[in-house]
């Protein structure tokens, strides 16, 4: 996805979603945190988390399911045709500037802070934070302004963690839970050591800008499984990504937008059934096209190309072709802004049949009054089949058919200033997804002991998500309380189905968010709860969860040297133990503190 800025004050087109939108939350990220935790933000979002820093992390929306929520760094899509998981751990948190949840697209998008300079013409910063379970986390990044057009910017980071946090060791039967009762019993196999290393260039030109950016990422971790299924197994991963972007705006009729990415990706698994060796590549080519007939009317064109290839020595040999275009049109008026958008999407394997798909998208937002909007959408997507599903020795099944949903939302958004230092913030939505033909594993009918994928499920999810947001903010003090609600009602509706009517696992059908934090004379406090309840899984249902987090930052100025930070952050203050995948234990308690000096 290229992002383009649009040139009708109008809804961003992109390169292969024809039309972002305007039902979007932006949150700034932080350095000392996780991508996952801070997507707990989002009560729309529901988080697989296989607990510590070493387990894989990655996100849905909606109900829709991890493979149909993309992920896009700096405007380029993050992509796995293997497993439809992008581990979220992978993404360098520490250059990243904030992540952006759109929900009629199903992506988030996380964007690279770029540098602020000044008056000079280097900057950077350096931390290292340190904590609980035998976690170090050493960052820096330097920036460095080449000229009044180019900067560069080099970042490099690394976790070092044993991992080793108490866990519950006493099963409750009747509510599935595990609780602590001080026996001393651990969770080993979970230590993780990993870099993450790149730089970015980042340029402007005549009518547009531009940029560049290379990223690696390596670890060596432990897998240890579920408690039910422990594991002694290891994963080495390897990431090498290089891509870049450009947007050039050659008249006030034409602007173009191009981008491109090359990446590897090498996993190697270390197991006790065999050991396996699984390479990835990934080529991409993005690019649209945006026309300003008028003052209030645009039109854009978008095309994609997307080769990836997977090899493994006895197991794979796939590749996938994927062309995406996408014909979009914006209409802004002084109350009315609509955008209708067309994408086709062709997903073509080696050796197999192609699939091909048609999504209309609309998207109203009326203004009532000043501040004050109505906002709806409309969209159909669809959802190819990974590799594993279709391919993957005694497990996949060529015969898939795509996933096929339907996304509508309806709701209000209305911002106003109530003072020069009092802001209030409020959005309420309703929201239906439709989603049939869903992949989901199930037994044989010949042999209950063997599962195959089929294409048998339909999911309804409705629901609704509020946000209320107030901030004061009068130049010496500033502070802000947020309260978030969702309820999710996310329900099997395949006929016969041994869970008809049921809630589909993992998806909470109401979550929580509270977040208040204020800042003085170089002192930060934050405090975050979270709560999530009436989450199930295939075993039944889960226990309600919630933490608090706290975190306290001071700021000393060092005369002309920089800037001087120390934090302190305790997350799960009340030590609450619990499971966003069963049987694999978050950890409870914990103490991070650190430093970062800014020059």
């Amino acid at each position: 996805m290229a992002e383009t800025p649009d040139t009708l004050q109008a809804v961003t087109i992109v390169a292969d979603k024809g039309v972002v939108v305007s039902r979007t939350d932006t949150l700034a990220l932080r350095a000392d945190g996780t991508v996952a935790a801070a997507l707990l933000n989002f009560p729309g979002l529901g988080i697989s988390d296989y607990g510590g820093l070493a387990g894989l992390k990655s996100v849905s929306l909606r109900g829709l399911g991890t493979a149909h929520t993309d992920i896009y760094l700096d405007g380029v899509r993050v992509s796995n045709f293997q497993s439809g998981q992008n581990d979220l751990g992978m993404l360098p948190l520490e250059v990243l500037g904030n992540a952006v949840v759109d929900y009629a697209q199903n992506s988030v998008s996380f964007r690279t802070a770029k540098p602020v300079f000044g008056d000079r013409s280097f900057a950077g910063r350096v931390g290292l934070q340190a904590g609980s379970f035998g976690t170090w986390q050493p960052s820096a990044r330097f920036d460095v302004k080449l000229s009044e057009r180019m900067a560069l910017s080099v970042h490099g980071a690394g976790v070092i963690t044993r991992g080793d946090f108490p866990i519950a060791d006493e099963f409750i039967p009747r509510t599935g839970a595990y609780v602590a009762n001080d026996t001393g019993v651990r969770r080993t196999g979970n230590d993780l050591k990993q870099i993450r290393t790149g730089l970015d260039l980042f340029g402007t030109l005549d009518g547009g800008d531009w940029q560049a950016k290379a990223y690696y990422n390596a670890s060596d971790r432990g897998t240890p499984g579920s408690l039910s299924w422990p594991s002694e197994d290891r994963q080495q991963d390897k990431n090498v990504v290089m891509q870049g972007s450009l947007r050039k705006a050659f008249s006030d009729l034409y602007t173009l937008n191009l981008s491109a990415k090359g990446a590897f990706d090498k996993i190697y698994y270390q197991s006790i059934w065999g050991d396996s060796d699984y390479n990835f590549t990934d080529f991409q080519l993005n690019s649209s096209h945006t026309f300003r007939l008028t003052d209030w009317w645009g039109v854009s064109l978008a095309a994609d190309l997307e080769r990836g290839a997977l090899k493994s020595p006895g197991l794979y040999d796939a590749a996938r072709t994927a062309v995406i275009s996408a014909l979009a049109s914006a209409i802004r008026l002084e109350r009315f802004q609509a955008d209708l958008a067309l994408e086709y999407r062709g997903t073509f394997d080696k050796g197999a049949k192609g699939l091909n798909s048609l999504s209309p998208s609309l998207d109203l937002r009326v203004t009532l009054f000043e501040g004050f909007d109505l906002v709806a959408f409309g969209r159909r997507a669809f959802r190819a089949p990974t590799f594993n599903e279709l391919y993957y020795p005694g497990y996949g099944n060529p015969d898939l058919k795509p996933e096929d949903a339907w996304l509508t939302d309806v709701g209000i958004d209305w911002h106003t200033a109530l003072s020069d230092a009092w802001a209030l913030n409020l959005k309420a939505d309703y929201f239906y997804n439709y989603l049939q033909n869903k992949i989901i594993s199930a037994p044989m009918p010949d042999d209950p002991y063997v599962w195959l994928p089929y294409n048998i499920g339909i999911v309804q999810a409705r629901g609704a998500d509020a946000a209320l947001s107030l901030r004061y903010d009068d130049g010496n003090f500033a502070g802000g309380f947020s309260a978030r609600y969702a309820r999710q009602s996310a329900l099997d509706k395949t006929p016969d189905s041994y869970s008809f009517d049921q809630q589909i696992p993992y998806v909470a059908k109401n979550t929580v968010v509270l977040a208040a934090d204020a800042a003085l004379a170089g002192w930060r406090l934050d405090a975050l709860f979270n709560w999530r309840g009436g989450r199930f899984d295939g075993a039944g249902e889960m226990p309600d969860w919630n933490t608090l987090d706290l975190s306290l930052r001071k700021d000393f100025t060092l005369g002309n040297v920089g800037v001087l930070g120390l934090d302190f952050t305790v997350r799960d203050l009340l030590d609450y133990r619990y499971e966003l995948v069963r049987n694999y234990p978050m950890p409870g308690r914990s103490l991070l503190g650190g430093f970062t000096f800014k020059f």
